[in-house]
């Protein structure tokens, strides 16, 4: 039976407790502990995607000197660390600064309305244990829910999959009861789950089958990092752990700016690297040179060479074709050749879904999303007292979570200090528009449509370089494009678009 809803107040409300919630709240305290917050959970523990993801092999394919936290050092021994030890940091994160005690779990968001009257938001949400309607009111929302749907996966429409006799699963969906000793398996796809799943999967006794439509760019790293662990015997843990970090973010971006720069010697690179790993004789060409460029989309990354080692062992086999029907012992490809099959993996993607659906709603009118534009890449033009966290594509996630919660920090600051209850990214009319992630992945160009823009110039464009946003978002103003109104005041009457100003209802500085 349902109860009648329940309201509380904060000053911030985080939503999701995944890496990035966990961070937020982590960074609020430490500056403000004065301030109440609450973090919202819609599943039943800590963790995100790490907590989601129970595949075999499930690891991070950044290394976590970038991926763990600014303010807590990676102590473990393996730089691309597997998904328990990811969960069991950010569960530790969470548990050392007691954030754990402000976490409301199993509440699903709904909806998100403000009100300029009150210069708060009210949050609608769901108990998913209970049924029971909940609404909190907050002074500012900060979104963690990241960008796919965690209640499904993305998988194409199979031809004859129907008439298959074995199993379909899904990555994001993997059953604890799932038994691969000596099965055939098949893991459709070429991206970062296909490529861990392979020498798992086989680790554990499946014979297996990469098919991929086309291929993806891999690479190899050492699953640890030398220099990290040589820092640790001649510096404190923290020294250590900032140094070896510092050393990971500027070789990514320099491997990132390289590729961009400089494709065709950048392919050379990765090509000799394959050949040194997989020999003369393995098809480069088909199975591992795609068509586009180096870091058109995200380099798949293997710890110490695994699913090279795999493939050139006969552990894990590559198909590069296309699906022309599903049978009931397997696969038929175009070519005419068939992959038999007891299991079949869909390491096909993600489904994006931005802020993790929840309905927003300003002064009365709801925001479409596409009409927004992404100011810093974490905050909407028109839509006040709001932040999000989305990070890099071309880096750890993390880098750039704490880069926005640090920003976060300084305009809660600001706003204190001047007495401000209201800031609101305001749009310049000259400011063309450009999709919000420009990014030639599948699973990004399904859906980029429903999210907001960016913007053609600063501060509206969306970086993707560590170095630039650390002087914007750490150092740089909390004031440029930026309105800052008193309790009571309007936020405008077009939520999203270029709008006009009126120097006498609001204060606005500029740097």
């Amino acid at each position: 039976m349902r109860t009648e809803p329940t309201a509380d107040h904060v000053d911030v409300l985080i939503i999701g407790a995944g890496l990035s919630g966990i961070g937020a709240a982590h960074h609020l305290q430490e500056s403000f502990p004065d301030k109440t917050y609450t973090v919202l959970e819609s599943r039943e523990s800590i963790g995100g995607t790490w907590d989601l993801f129970r595949y075999p092999g499930i690891r991070s394919d950044s290394d976590m000197y970038t991926l763990g936290y600014r303010f807590r050092p990676w102590t473990g021994g393996k730089a691309i660390a597997d998904g328990p030890s990811i969960l069991q940091y950010i569960r530790d994160t969470a548990a050392e600064a007691g954030i754990d005690r402000n976490i409301r779990f199993q509440h699903q968001v709904s909806r998100m309305t403000w009100s300029s009257a009150d210069s708060r938001w009210t949050v609608e949400a769901r108990r998913d244990d209970t049924g029971e309607q909940v609404t909190l009111t907050a002074g500012f929302v900060v979104t963690c829910t990241g960008y796919y749907r965690y209640d499904e996966g993305y998988t194409p429409d199979f031809a004859g999959v129907d008439r298959f006799a074995g199993q379909v699963v899904h990555p994001q969906h993997w059953p604890e009861d799932l038994d691969c000793d000596g099965k055939r398996m098949v893991v459709i796809g070429s991206g970062a789950t296909a490529v861990t799943l392979g020498p798992a999967l086989a680790r554990l006794g499946a014979q297996v089958t990469m098919l991929q439509r086309s291929p993806t760019y891999i690479v190899s790293a050492p699953a640890k990092d030398a220099t990290a662990s040589a820092l640790r015997r001649v510096l404190p843990a923290r020294a250590a752990y900032a140094v070896a970090r510092a050393k990971n973010i500027t070789r990514s971006v320099a491997i990132y700016e390289l590729c961009q720069r400089f494709p065709r010697a950048a392919r050379s690179l990765i090509r000799r690297a394959q050949i040194g790993r997989l020999g003369e004789g393995f098809d480069i060409d088909t199975h591992l040179a795609p068509r586009y460029n180096p870091w058109d989309q995200r380099l798949c990354l293997v710890p110490d060479g695994d699913l090279f080692d795999a493939l050139r062992t006969g552990d894990v086999a590559i198909e590069t074709d296309r699906i022309d029907t599903f049978t009931e012992s397997g696969i038929a490809l175009r070519s005419g050749k068939q992959l038999p099959a007891d299991i079949v993996v869909s390491a096909t993607g993600l489904n994006l879904i931005a802020f993790g659906g929840i309905e927003i709603v300003v002064d009365g009118r709801t925001v479409s999303l596409p009409e927004t534009m992404a100011y810093k890449g974490m905050m909407l033009s028109g839509v006040p007292n709001f932040s999000f966290i989305v990070g890099y594509t071309n880096a750890s996630w993390t880098l750039k979570a704490d880069l926005v919660c640090e920003y976060v920090v300084r305009l809660l600051g600001h706003m204190d200090a001047g007495g401000h209850a209201t800031c609101v990214p305001r749009r310049e009319p000259s400011v063309g528009e450009e999709p919000f992630l420009d990014f030639a992945a599948g699973y990004v160009l399904r859906t980029v449509d429903n999210f907001p823009k960016q913007g053609s110039e600063a501060p509206w464009r969306l970086r993707m370089n560590f170095f630039r946003d650390l002087v914007t978002l750490r150092h740089g103003s909390v004031t440029d494009s930026m309105s800052f109104e008193s309790a009571g005041s309007q936020v405008g009457d077009s939520v999203g678009g270029a709008q006009e100003k009126s120097p006498a209802s609001r204060s606005e500085l500029r740097a």
